[in-house]
């Protein structure tokens, strides 16, 4: 693992559903420049856990740190370094691909030369002017993704985030969203159900079940059935 200073620090978190904890007991230091994949089924916590780092929950109990900021008090400060990348694809359906990035780009002060580069990079050029509404699931995708790492960000959150893209736009999506990027080593969170590629990512491992650590090591010392024990 890139020997550096935690990009991301947890001890103790918990955060509850009203009576119901949905993550207990989860600690673990990532470094910058590491990419954390986190595997589980559905319900194990892997999304409540993605989106307590992109400060949109608020933890319980516990202490947790996103780019040396603590969360929730200094959520303000980390935001703008972030990036998700979500199963809502945080764009406005009635305005067009390249309308959305320009509201974002507005937002992180990005240039229009940036909004050309990823619609291009998506291949989204030919029907960047047409409402989001008429695209396919798999087109509002690419644009997701384009939006996700428009103001590269240096902690980027990942949910699943190949779903509805077929295999031409996975090998288009695929270098956005990596572990290098503008020449330096990004940290990333990714929640993942496929040990294959997950693992092949991986610096760490997070196996969660029931909202709780069930395994916790560095990827080079995890083998693909202990991932698919979780799901047992």
């Amino acid at each position: 693992m890139p020997s550096a200073a935690p990009a991301v620090e947890i001890r103790g978190l918990v955060r509850r559903y009203g009576e119901r904890e949905a993550l207990s007991g989860v600690e673990l230091s990532l470094p910058a420049g590491s990419t954390l994949v986190v595997f589980g089924p559905n319900g194990a916590g892997k999304t409540t856990l993605l989106r307590v780092l992109a400060t949109l929950l608020r933890p319980h109990a516990g202490r947790v740190s996103v780019l040396g900021s603590e969360l929730p008090g200094d959520a303000w400060a980390a935001r703008g370094r972030l990036g998700l990348l979500g199963h809502e694809p945080l764009l406005y359906s009635e305005l067009s691909a390249r309308q959305n990035l320009r509201y974002h780009a507005r937002l992180h002060g990005v240039g229009e030369e940036r909004i050309v580069e990823l619609l291009d990079a998506v291949a989204m050029t030919r029907r960047a002017d047409e409402p989001l509404r008429t695209l396919s699931r798999g087109m509002v995708q690419r644009v997701a993704v384009a939006r996700a790492v428009l103001h590269e960000p240096e902690l980027l959150l990942l949910d699943e985030p190949y779903a509805n893209l077929d295999p031409a736009a996975i090998e288009l999506v695929a270098p956005l969203i990596g572990a290098s990027a503008s020449g330096a080593e990004r940290t990333r969170e990714l929640c993942s159900h496929d040990p294959g590629r997950g693992l092949a990512q991986a610096d760490l491992v997070l196996g969660l079940r029931g909202g709780r650590p069930a395994l916790l090591a560095e990827a080079a010392t995890v083998r693909a059935s202990e991932i698919t024990e979780l799901y047992r």
